[in-house]
């Protein structure tokens, strides 16, 4: 039973990720609608609000809670997963990622009444935050002992640094054009 709950967790986990990723990106083209003049500016704002209305209802927030459900599912079967304390470090990257879903829900919210506090290059920046929750996550499942994961948190780190250096170096090479 407790390889079928893992395979749900697993399935919902990529949905809910590609979910998050997709929405981030769309809130950056919303952002960047309103630098278009009208008409477009409202008819891509329209269009924007219904994706991601669409996305966030349909398929980011259940998929969250299917993730959530595994996983209480898989603690519930194999209670022994509490004594590893990878899993203790894991849950809080994970309440982490169920944080940022909430500040996503927020900025859908507030695009939507037309405010729009984030540039698109803060919404890239964002964007990668994700990124990094998730390679954390996946690297304290995979190799579960303290020293890998000190080497997956300096890998985690370095990995930043570069993300943060790319987002930087395309939005030098957007604004040369």
């Amino acid at each position: 039973m407790y390889q079928y709950v893992l395979a749900i967790h697993i399935i919902f986990v990529v949905c809910w990720m590609a979910g998050l990723f997709y929405m981030v990106r769309l809130f950056i083209y919303h952002t960047e609608a309103q630098d278009k003049p009208e008409p477009a500016r409202t008819i891509l704002s329209d269009q924007f609000q219904i994706m991601e209305r669409k996305l966030w209802w349909i398929i980011a927030t259940p998929s969250m809670y299917f993730v959530i459900a595994a996983g209480v599912t898989m603690l519930y079967i194999n209670p022994a997963l509490w004594k590893m304390p990878w899993l203790h470090i894991k849950l809080l990257f994970v309440v982490g990622l169920i944080i940022y879903h909430f500040i996503c829900q927020q900025k859908m919210k507030q695009m939507a009444k037309g405010v729009f506090k984030w540039t698109s290059t803060q919404l890239r920046l964002w964007n990668e935050l994700a990124t990094i929750i998730l390679f954390a996550i996946v690297f304290l499942v995979v190799l579960k002992s303290t020293i890998n994961w000190i080497f997956g948190v300096i890998g985690i780190i370095l990995f930043s640094l570069i993300i943060m250096s790319a987002v930087k170096v395309y939005k030098y090479l957007r604004e040369k054009k």
